[in-house]
């Protein structure tokens, strides 16, 4: 059967029907700040940022811009009422202190043992590792957003990570463009699938096993 890929605004989207009421999230550099645009209406969810600012709201309309608002990978955000702007210091010290219900972070590769490589591909690449180490161990679910495969067609889900860690075993769960996959201590734990997509198919592209959860629910 043929399947589509989910696009990263899909991908978002499905990871912010998953944040729960009351929430504290952090939204890493990247694709999961597109997360912020799709949350609940009905829901009261205070998303952080680690240059220092709680209650971010969503992207502004375009030349509605406040250069003096950005988020940590420098892009314009709104302020929701009752949020707040504050020094990075005290940023870091609620990450560092686990004040922080979910950080939703990219990766380059995430093993089946939950550990995360987000920060560098070593060789020439520039390191750029920011907050996610201290987002890694802080926040108490470690939410990974990633294309399930490199641009080559490798797994970015690993035995074991080959590039440098940002921290070991913090994962709890990876959002990708073919599936929602759980770290337990089972393994690899696939709750939901694209339609028309097989266990077995999603096993030949990860590279390693996977596990279905029970009832396969629509992307």
């Amino acid at each position: 059967m043929s399947y589509a890929k989910l696009t990263r605004e899909q991908i978002a989207a499905r990871i912010a029907r998953d944040i729960p009421e009351g929430a504290y999230v952090n939204l890493g550099i990247g694709m999961p700040t597109l997360v912020g645009n799709h949350l609940p209406k009905d829901r009261e969810i205070f998303l952080h940022s680690e240059n220092g600012i709680l209650g971010m709201g969503p992207a502004p309309a375009a030349g509605l811009e406040d250069m003096d608002l950005i988020n940590a990978g420098k892009e314009p955000v709104t302020l929701l009422t009752g949020g707040a702007y504050f020094h990075h210091t005290d940023s870091f010290a609620m990450m560092r202190g686990r004040h922080l219900d979910i950080a939703v972070l990219g990766a380059f590769q995430v093993s089946v043992s939950g550990d995360l490589a987000n920060w560098s591909t070593g060789g020439d690449a520039i390191p750029a590792v920011g907050g996610a180490m201290d987002l890694a161990v802080g926040a108490k679910n470690v939410w990974v957003m990633m294309e399930h495969l490199t641009k080559t067609g490798e797994s970015k889900i690993v035995e074991r990570c080959t590039y440098p860690l940002t921290g070991i075993g913090v994962v709890k769960r990876i959002y990708t463009d073919l599936a929602v996959i759980d770290i337990t201590p089972r393994g690899l734990v696939a709750s939901q699938l694209l339609p028309g997509l097989t266990f077995e198919e999603l096993h030949r592209l990860t590279g390693i096993p996977v596990l279905p959860s029970g009832a396969r629910a629509a992307a």
